[in-house]
């Protein structure tokens, strides 16, 4: 593919994801209500995910093209500020789970399992704040190649966590989940195929984006 049918296809990908995104929001609200405390915040979090993705996606259509983004742009100053707030509660939703489980919540799981699941979902969410941020630090230099390798390289291990993320969120885990209704693997199986390949399509354009002015 030429470097604009990359860059399209990147685009089409990541506006897909903004929508499965939100409808990720809504069904986990509408299979779990009345939702728990937890389950607000599981939806807060995929809420902001899909709003921080809606900014990133707008600065990502200017990169792709190698157009500079200025640093008192409002959608990369909204970037810059809401991604590192996604990131920690995502963090603090990943620490609630390891006390949960270190306080004997799921006695009878897999210790192996479990520590790999959680290191999965830390490296998940430690790439998407890589991929987050390091977009928003090279905006304003899209010729920079250190800047666009960075990138290349945060994007490689998102899809691969996303990937991970994917494939426990659809199979069971011994000792830990359940086999998920078919609502569920559809629609968990859905977005984490469309995040792997917006992952992929945006590696693609960066990697065709023009090198010169």
């Amino acid at each position: 593919m030429t470097a604009p049918q990359w860059r399209t296809a990147a685009l089409a990908a990541l506006w897909a994801l903004v929508a499965a995104t939100l409808a990720l929001c809504a069904y986990s609200l509408w299979s779990g209500w009345p939702p728990s405390e937890l389950g607000w915040l599981g939806a807060l979090r995929t809420l902001l995910s899909a709003v921080v993705l809606v900014w990133w996606t707008q600065v990502f259509a200017r990169y792709a093209q190698a157009l500079k983004t200025e640093d008192d742009d409002g959608v990369l100053r909204s970037l810059r500020g809401l991604f590192p707030w996604l990131t920690a509660l995502r963090l603090a939703l990943w620490l609630m789970t390891v006390f949960l489980f270190a306080a004997g919540a799921v006695p009878e799981v897999h210790l192996v399992a479990l520590t790999a699941l959680l290191m999965a979902e830390l490296g998940f969410i430690l790439a998407k704040n890589a991929v987050y941020g390091t977009l928003a630090r090279v905006a304003p230099a899209p010729l920079d190649l250190a800047g666009r390798a960075a990138l290349l390289s945060w994007l490689n291990a998102s899809a691969a966590l996303s990937l991970a993320i994917g494939v426990v969120n659809v199979v069971p885990v011994a000792g830990l989940t359940e086999a998920r209704p078919l609502a569920d693997l559809l629609v968990y199986g859905l977005h984490a195929a469309l995040d792997v390949t917006a992952a992929l399509l945006a590696l693609g354009a960066v990697r065709r984006a023009p090198r010169v002015e």
